[in-house]
């Protein structure tokens, strides 16, 4: 056996990490884990004071992960991924089990499906849902659903269409008042768009939509995480585009605003997508039917 004096974090400690650096800040972080703000901060500076060095540097756009925050990023999501397989694993070894793995993107388990999942829970107290965010070539682990986003329906899955082709141009009450009037896309052009550079919601796709494709804005904020870019927007910071049901919460509080009614339909969207090929088990089947109610 081969002994090792390199310290090694907990596993918490590593879902903390990759919280903070998607969330980019231990407050957004604690909400997505379910952790205190306290707790999160904890398990960071235990974490930071193992390795002898920072993982984050706080910059005003949030907390941006350092060389060595990087390194170990990189190597948290192996783990996390080797042990959610692991688990899948065990479970598919239960006969007639009542565990059910669903693949999610994090913005919308975060923005849309975690605030829904206490009522199919309440509902369904014998069903075990099991979250993963990673793909596996491993066919003892491989979800029992997936969670899409992009041109559906997919090739040999059956599809669920969610939402997501209504997409609306949004920002704070705060900046709409520095913009002035803004009823019309010349009138937001006069304004910042912030968006995720490799995400299909962006400012060109907007004046694409209305024939306006040279139309260009004043300034751009880009973040590599759909999360910082509705923060943002969500501060005031600028506009950015985004389905409606991503930001239900701000929009009926008050907190964002669709100005001029300015959106335009998307041709990529999020879908619940299952193999074609796989029978159902009893609790997809009842994870299905309670989705489909969520939509109607």
């Amino acid at each position: 056996m081969v002994h090792t004096s390199v310290p090694l974090p907990s596993m918490t400690a590593l879902r903390v990490m990759l919280a903070i650096a998607e969330r980019g800040s231990t407050t957004a972080a604690a909400e997505s884990i379910n952790l205190s703000q306290s707790a999160v901060s904890k398990q960071l500076l235990t974490l930071e004071n193992l390795l002898g060095a920072q993982i984050f540097t706080r910059k005003p756009s949030g907390m941006v992960p350092t060389a060595l925050g990087r390194i170990y990023l990189e190597q948290a999501q192996v783990a996390i991924k080797a042990m959610e397989e692991a688990a899948f694993r065990a479970a598919s070894l239960q006969p007639d089990s009542h565990t059910l793995r669903l693949k999610v993107l994090p913005i919308l388990g975060d923005r849309w499906l975690l605030p829904r999942f206490s009522d199919f829970n309440q509902k369904h107290p014998d069903i075990d849902v099991q979250y993963t965010t990673f793909a596996t070539d491993n066919p003892a682990a491989q979800p029992d659903a997936i969670f899409r986003f992009g041109r559906g329906p997919f090739t040999n899955e059956e599809s669920i269409y969610l939402f997501g082709e209504d997409v609306r141009l949004v920002c704070a009450p705060a900046y709409l008042a520095r913009l002035g009037p803004c009823e019309t896309l010349d009138d937001a052009a006069r304004g910042v768009i912030i968006e995720h550079p490799g995400t299909p919601l962006r400012w060109v796709d907007l004046v694409e939509g209305h024939g306006k494709p040279e139309l260009e804005p004043q300034g751009v904020m880009r973040f590599d995480y759909y999360t910082l870019v509705l923060r943002a927007a969500i501060s005031g910071q600028g506009m950015a585009l985004v389905p409606p049901q991503l930001v239900e919460e701000e929009l009926q509080a008050g907190n964002l605003v669709n100005p001029g009614g300015i959106r335009y339909v998307s041709k990529v969207a999020y879908w619940f997508t299952t193999a074609a090929d796989r029978k159902p088990s009893p609790a997809l089947k009842a994870f299905q039917l309670w989705l489909m109610k969520q939509v109607e």
